[in-house]
């Protein structure tokens, strides 16, 4: 098979032949007197089962119901693959007999084979009733004898052929298969219809758009009649437009003219109190917030108001019961850019959901990549872009190995999309909005800042340096993302990472413009910044300037959320809003004239959700957003790597621009772009490091994990002696070693592993004696000395440990952060199980396996006595069910574990001689 993404029709074709042998597990024959040219039903491991007519034994002629056959265009799939190789088991001589003499009806079915067409196969011959049968069709023939093709023409075939004699219908077989596609064919003319004749009645004053306890404005009547005839749309109005109005306007002008009655929202937690405010505000229709453990969950599916509103992680744990139970007729996802992963969980299972009418919302529908559309549109319609191997050989230029390295064809795509996308800017509708200022303060770093900043840049521009040369290891690719994101917490202050050390010029500059921007007594203004500790600075600086502020973060119960946006709409006292990203979205924040943001997002379409908060719909003032950027750093070098990412969503989404100019290099160029342009030194290098540690780097960067250990010791006449020790053949430790002989100012031993392990050995045995205490420059994760005892190896994987879970928490930080806390118990398990040595199987586990390996290892330590006994809750909460609670692996769960690293050192040597 071909790598990556190049595949041809003949290698997809293989492919589900392949599936076809080993997924299927049963074929049963509906209609055995028939023989191979009959009907069959399978039955696969997945346990689905599909109905698979067979009329050619060699061809792209047979039908199943799956939606992969519908999609593909390739004629076939796994189902019809799988009867092919069942019929060919069960006998080779009467299958190649078979296939020779066709079948013997005349089939009428939809060929998919490059596209859907109805088509009439008649074989040759003057069998009984064939004549017959030929003469019946006569009138559903065009001139030329081909198949009249028009749904109207199918469908009135259809119902002859049900009225005809038995005789007849037994020479003359009609696919099943034309069901869906009639459907569809037939639902899309009736949309058109409905539509002409609703606008018509408008125009006549016969009917009515204002449906509302308030009017809509002209822009967002037409995205109701989008939205509500369109049945399954997409709206992607700009954020701040008014897409959750729109939308519960759309959902009552079908509750009044197709009679629904069960609406089903879901959007981000944070958002649920929103959704029932603006219902409330501008509908009579009633609403109920899902919250509670599952046995409440289930019961409130039972007993549905209107909209029951749910958020995406309730989704994840009761799609099926919300199908069943509550069988809801329009589904509306908020924020749908949360499914525009297909590959991930909980995108499959808001994907589940059954609907007639289903409202897609977001401002965002592509924020890096245009497969993020193509999942998104696969839910309200998977045969408007066919299979995604499809989709990636139409839109994306594929390099010889199969991976994405440019874009075409995306004016096509555009035009694919257009039928249910809805798009409109703020730029569309500006005369109905405020308009907006914008100020940067780029703000100079303190000394100390400066220099904790330049600890994770060096790492940083090291590992981007090694990257250059070849791809990195996963562990070098982790201590990257952790290293920028400690650059970014850094550039806010210290303090985030470590709470003694609370220097932040932010801050400092933040304080006159609050005071200059709450000057006017009646304005109120919206504070973001990613990391909450960064947040608590804040709201003690506004204590401290007599100003009361709201709070709202992911770690806050909902409940508390919803008061504090209450507070904070209707208190005149409450003068600041204070929020992490979990605010970014949703939020109708009108009462803010102003929009601070502390530190940028990787994202533009982050940033501008965080504006639109203010910025939108209903806003009476001008608004101001102001940006904290630290200067001479990653975030002042994000503000164009922001203007970057903008052009892709610009040209598909908005047609800005010239599509045929926006370029994508492979994913390795891509990287490394990224991070040149985020790591570029706009300022001087920072000051040298001291020799040693130069030295090291160096050491590591040119041989990885091949550095077993690096040591330090005082030598004669001041002059420091290096050890290192090299786990590489003889020839390149001498190699090294004469490298070393030429560096300034350092004495440098280099060692082979087996030389190392000697000496430990000596040492132990007493016979050696190191002549003082060593300075550990560098130790691998993977060193065990042959002379440590059990406890000295405890120790080494304690260390060990605790680097990873440093790595783990910062990782942990950012994925909260950025609003996925659902990720953080993976990624807090995976640092623990590490410290057991099972990182081979921590690959492949799932989160809940990787959680039973931590919770084994916190047990094994504190048994040891090496870990204090509070480590046992924080292995009872990774292990806990993410369905169990809201937001189960929140700041709580990483303070937990950053607390307990706090905790970790070796053991005296006093505990080792006992």
């Amino acid at each position: 098979m071909p790598l990556g993404w190049d595949t041809s029709d003949v290698d997809e074709i293989e492919l589900r032949r392949w599936r076809g042998r080993t997924e299927i597990l049963s074929v049963a024959a509906l209609e055995l007197e028939r023989g191979h040219f009959g009907t069959f039903r399978t039955t696969s491991a997945s346990g689905g089962g599909y109905s698979v007519e067979i009329r050619d034994l060699g061809g792209p002629a047979n039908s199943c119901g799956c939606i992969d056959h519908r999609v593909n265009g390739l004629g076939t799939c796994k189902h019809i693959e799988g009867v092919l190789a069942t019929l060919r088991r069960r006998g080779v001589r009467a299958f190649k007999a078979a296939q020779a003499a066709g079948s013997p009806r005349i089939e009428i079915f939809l060929d998919r084979h490059g596209g859907a067409r109805p088509t009439l196969r008649d074989p040759a011959g003057e069998a009984p009733g064939r004549v017959a049968a030929r003469r019946w069709l006569a009138p559903f023939l065009e001139v030329d004898g081909s198949l009249s093709s028009t749904p109207e023409a199918i469908s009135s075939l259809i119902a002859a052929w049900r009225d005809a004699p038995a005789e007849l219908r037994a020479d003359i077989r009609i696919s099943q298969g034309f069901d869906p596609w009639l459907e569809r064919e037939g639902r899309a003319r009736r949309r058109e219809r409905d539509r002409a004749t609703f606008e018509a009645e408008v125009a006549a004053g016969r009917e009515t758009l204002d449906i509302l306890k308030h009017p809509l404005l002209p822009y967002q009547q037409a995205g109701v009649l989008h939205l509500a005839f369109g049945e399954r749309a997409l709206l992607a109005d700009d954020m701040g437009l008014g897409k959750t109005i729109q939308a519960i306007g759309a959902c009552e002008l079908v509750a009044r003219r197709n009679g629904v009655a069960r609406v089903l929202v879901v959007c981000p937690a944070s958002l649920k109190g929103e959704w029932e405010e603006q219902i409330a505000r501008f509908s009579d229709r009633t609403s109920r917030l899902v919250f509670g453990p599952r046995p409440q969950r289930l019961a409130a599916y039972g007993a549905p108001a209107f909209f029951t509103i749910v958020n995406y992680e309730q989704v994840l744990s009761d799609a099926a019961e919300i199908n069943a139970t509550l069988k809801p007729d329009v589904v509306v996802l908020d924020e749908a850019q949360r499914i525009k992963n297909w590959q991930i969980k909980t995108a499959r299972r808001v994907k589940s959901l059954a609907a007639r009418h289903a409202f897609v919302l977001t401002g965002t529908p592509i924020e890096n990549r245009i497969d993020e559309l193509y999942s998104i549109v696969g839910y309200l319609d998977p045969e408007l872009l066919g299979s995604l191997f499809r989709f990636n050989r139409d839109f994306y230029d594929l390099d010889e190995r199969g991976r994405p390295v440019g874009f075409k064809n995306l004016g096509e795509l555009k035009a694919r999309i257009a039928p249910v996308m809805l798009r409109r800017r703020k730029s569309d509708v500006e005369k109905d909005l405020p308009g907006r200022t914008v100020k940067t303060f780029f703000v100079p770093m303190a000394e100390e800042q400066q220099v904790r900043y330049d600890d994770y840049a060096r790492t940083a521009a090291m590992l981007s340096a090694r990257a250059r040369k070849r791809p990195l290891t996963k562990k070098e690719f982790d201590q990257l993302q952790s290293s920028l994101a400690c650059m970014r917490m850094i550039c806010d202050t210290p303090a985030i990472l470590d709470p003694t050390c609370r220097v932040s010029p932010k801050l400092e500059e933040l304080e006159p413009i609050l005071a200059d921007l709450l000057q006017e007594p009646d304005r109120k203004a919206i504070v973001f910044s990613e990391w909450e500790r960064m947040l608590g600075l804040v709201r003690e600086l506004a204590g401290e300037m007599g100003i009361e502020a709201a709070w709202h973060t992911g770690s806050l119960p909902q409940d508390r959320r919803r008061a504090e946006i209450a507070r904070f709409k209707r208190d005149p006292a409450c003068r600041l809003f204070l929020s992490t990203d979990s605010g970014s979205v949703g939020l109708n924040l009108q009462v803010a004239s102003a929009v601070i943001n502390v530190d940028l997002p990787w994202n533009p379409a982050k940033l501008e959700q965080r504006i639109a908060r203010a910025w939108r719909k209903n806003q009476l003032r001008s608004v101001t957003v102001v940006n904290l950027v630290t200067q001479d750093s990653i975030e002042h070098n994000i503000l164009h790597l922001i203007g970057a990412k903008q052009a892709l969503a610009d040209g598909i989404v908005d047609g800005i621009g010239d599509l045929s100019s926006i370029a994508l290099p492979s994913g390795r160029a891509a990287f490394m772009a990224r991070m040149e342009a985020m790591l570029a030194p706009p300022r001087a290098a920072p000051a040298p490091r001291p020799p040693e540690e130069a030295f090291t780097t160096d050491l590591v960067a040119r041989h990885g994990d091949a550095v077993s250990v690096v040591e330090a010791r005082p030598g004669v006449g001041g002059r420091l002696q290096i050890l290192a020790v090299l786990d590489r053949e003889p020839d390149a430790v001498a190699a090294e070693a004469a490298r070393a002989a030429a560096v300034p100012d350092l004495a440098v031993t280099i060692l082979d592993q087996r030389s190392w392990a000697a000496m430990q050995g000596l040492a132990a045995s007493g016979i050696l004696r190191f002549g003082s205490e060593a300075r550990v420059l560098y130790r691998a994760g993977s060193t065990s000395d042959a002379g440590d005892d059990a406890a000295s190896v405890e120790d080494d994987r304690t260390l060990c440990f605790a680097a990873e879970a440093r790595r783990g928490i910062a990782m942990a930080r950012l994925m909260i952060a950025g609003g996925f806390p659902e990720e953080v118990p993976a990624i807090l398990s995976k640092s623990l199980a590490k410290a057991a040595g099972s990182n081979d199987a921590m690959r492949t586990a799932s989160s809940r396996e990787m959680a039973v390996a931590a919770d084994a290892e916190i047990r094994r330590l504190v048994d040891r006595r090496i870990w204090p006994p509070d480590a046992l809750r924080l292995g009872d909460a990774l292990g806990r069910d993410p369905g169990e609670a809201e937001n189960p692996a929140g700041e709580v769960l990483v303070d937990q574990l950053e607390g307990l690293v706090g905790l970790l050192r070796p053991r005296p040597s006093s505990a080792r001689a006992a």
